[in-house]
């Protein structure tokens, strides 16, 4: 019995090959269960920084250290290690055990959840691979990401131990390093997912090269801007100049180059990292209306338009979002929703790119 799925990528083996029925589709939703455990994972880890977790826990054990502390002695344990950072001896001096646990089971959570994302990608594999479901480009193309959640761990651990010995809080270069990562393993596992697609969604007209590349071109400017706002986490920038639209009264603001060399201004400069945030934030929005004029004037795709309509409503909602956040001083709930937009605008346009990409 043969199943009538055509499909876009060509890594996608035939049915005959696999056992299970309708291999495309169970594939597809296995992936696109990921990337949803990958944005949970996101949000997590945006709750864990929020709340000054993410040092509650100074060792790393990839296997032992999924089992939290079970008694009273456990816990002692951990919060006596806890005690020895200069989080603690600085910023918080006096805390109770209670108020210990509260953000060591936030980082707890954050790492098992790591721990879980790697068994689900990895069983499945297994088992599409085992009955031949996968095709040797795809399998490849699925390995490579598994390596990347592998550093991804790694990275985690390394952003973690920047904050252990000098600082009271990690370094803003590692955790816009282990963000990035993570944007970038939810972007592979998503367009693998769209790629696995029934031909039959796809406009059938081929798109203008300047759509692909301003299609293209938006993925790498969104990405920048995901990177941008980690060091604005990194460095609490958020809760500093928190008017709109201007800094300081200022349009442009003094102080934006006080820092030599120069470069350092882009990493380690509160305000000009702020600043850098807002101004790439503008340069989305009006990129995005531009390509959603060209979109409606050069095809007749309602796909395409569709999904470029989707694409600028999630921009401007993450948009007014973010300049809500700043404005309220970035409390712990808007902060997750002003990240998780991030992640939506992403998924928007990576869904959109590929739409562009399709046409054929």
């Amino acid at each position: 019995m043969s199943i009538a799925s055509p499909v876009v990528d060509k890594d996608i083996p035939s049915q005959q090959s696999c056992i299970v029925a309708n291999n495309t589709t169970y594939v597809r939703i296995w992936l696109q269960s990921i990337c949803m455990l990958i944005f949970i994972m996101v949000i997590v880890g945006g709750a864990t920084r929020l709340t000054d977790s993410g040092l509650s826990i100074t060792e790393w054990k990839p296997i032992l250290g999924a089992i939290p502390p079970l008694n009273s002695a456990d816990w002692q344990e951990a919060f006596v290690k806890y005690k020895q950072i200069p989080e603690y001896k600085i910023v918080n001096h006096g805390m109770s055990l209670d108020e210990f646990k509260v953000i060591y089971w936030w980082e707890w959570a954050h790492r098992f959840l790591g721990r879980f994302i790697g068994v689900a990608f990895f069983l499945p594999f297994l088992f599409f691979v085992f009955t031949k479901c996968l095709s040797p480009v795809l399998t490849y193309k699925l390995l490579f990401i598994f390596a990347l959640g592998g550093l991804q761990g790694f990275m985690g651990w390394y952003m973690v131990q920047s904050g252990l010995t000098e600082r009271v809080d990690v370094s803003q270069y590692r955790l816009a390093a282990h963000l990035g990562l993570a944007v970038i393993i939810f972007g592979l596992v998503y367009w693998l997912s769209c790629s696995l697609q029934p031909r039959g969604q796809t406009p059938a007209r081929r798109a203008p090269n300047w759509m692909r590349y301003s299609a293209y071109g938006l993925i790498a400017v969104v990405f920048l801007q995901i990177i941008l706002g980690a060091f604005v986490a990194g460095l609490h920038a958020g809760r500093s100049h928190n008017t709109w639209p201007l800094m300081d009264g200022q349009p442009i603001p003094d102080g934006l180059f006080i820092m030599a060399p120069w470069y350092l201004n882009f990493f380690e400069n509160v305000l000009t990292v702020q600043f850098d945030h807002r101004i790439l934030a503008y340069i989305i929005c009006i990129w995005v209306l531009f390509h959603l004029y060209g979109v409606v004037k050069y095809t007749q795709s309602g796909l395409l338009q569709k999904s470029a309509v989707l694409m600028v409503l999630a921009v401007f909602a993450q948009t007014v979002l973010g300049i809500w956040t700043l404005l309220a001083h970035v409390p712990i709930d808007l902060g997750l929703l002003h990240q998780g937009g991030a992640l939506v605008v992403f998924t928007l346009i990576l869904r959109h790119a590929h739409c562009v990409r399709g046409v054929h």
